[in-house]
């Protein structure tokens, strides 16, 4: 487009806000799988893994917490299912058995995981030589 200016480019970086229906039980939960508390608020918490991070927040509805989702592409599946079974997250939060590690059509090897909210989890193992898994 003629006149436009470009886009700035840098080290940005997007990071979602997830809906809490028990802000102190999800910061444990995320705490409990491995994420780092990197700020924690009054209505807010940032949490992160790796390059990764998002923005736990105090608020709560229904319908977007129950359908939100976010995946985290990982190197290995095998290890983090090993450490999401340890973690007995169901008993400790009272979430829902995480789902088994299997192929899904689209070609991604994924394990779901519920959060506290309802916020559901994809951990997809990357592949090899695929570069969008990056």
């Amino acid at each position: 487009m003629a006149g436009s200016t470009p886009t700035p480019t840098g080290t940005e970086t997007s990071r979602p806000f997830l809906p809490t229906k028990d802000f102190d039980a999800s910061k444990r939960f995320y705490e409990a799988l491995g994420f780092a508390l990197e700020l924690d608020a009054q209505d807010v918490a940032i949490l992160r893994l790796g390059s990764s991070s998002f923005l736990l927040q105090r608020h709560y509805q229904k319908d977007w917490a129950e359908n939100f989702m976010m995946q985290l592409m990982v190197d290995d599946l095998d290890a983090w299912w090993q450490r999401i079974c340890s973690l007995d997250l169901p008993a400790q939060f009272g979430v829902a058995n995480p789902k088994a590690p299997a192929v899904q059509p689209w070609g991604l090897r994924i394990a779901y995981l519920l959060d506290p909210t309802g916020v559901l989890w994809h951990i997809a193992e990357r592949r090899p030589g695929v570069e969008h898994d990056r």
